[in-house]
């Protein structure tokens, strides 16, 4: 991975880590504060915990791809010390879809006369599980290539014992 790939990235995970932690500042503010009077459309309060909870699972996967892209210009992401972060990143997934389906089932109520609305919300909670199936995905590829590095080390150590 080339020192520009890795300074774009970077460069995109410290936006989107700001940027989820002025989401939850405001966030935080409004519930301390109570200057926003809930009108009883939307319920408010849980809304805004839900958010300040998804945006910590977005800031547990950023931190975990940060040490990810740490390990991968280090020459160490084919080690069993990946996994804990990927594994990270895919609860994270996880948690960010659960938080995205109470958002939804909060906001259903309110759409009773549209429903369409709901079911988009629903197949985008999907569509952020399938992401984390993804990543289980190349979890397992990450696990045939820890596993090939470990046999090629063997079969490296046995040919310099034989030379």
């Amino acid at each position: 991975m080339g020192k520009l790939t890795v300074g774009a990235l970077r460069a995109v995970l410290v936006v989107v880590l700001a940027s989820t932690v002025f989401v939850q500042a405001g966030m935080v503010s409004a519930l301390v504060s109570g200057s926003d009077p809930e009108d009883g459309v939307l319920p408010l309060t849980p809304l805004r915990l839900i958010t300040i909870l998804g945006m910590v699972s977005v800031q547990v996967a950023l931190v975990c791809v940060w040490r990810l892209v740490t390990m991968v210009r280090r020459g160490t992401v084919f080690s069993h010390a990946a996994f804990r972060y990927v594994d990270l990143v895919i609860g994270a997934i996880v948690a960010a879809a659960l938080a995205w389906f109470a958002v939804t089932a909060l906001n259903a109520p309110g759409q009773r006369e549209d429903p369409g609305v709901t079911v988009i919300m629903g197949g985008i909670g999907v569509a952020v599980l399938g992401v984390a199936l993804i990543v289980l995905v190349l979890r397992m590829l990450l696990a045939q290539a820890v596993a090939r590095d470990v046999e090629a080390a063997q079969m490296q150590a046995e040919l310099d014992e034989v030379i």
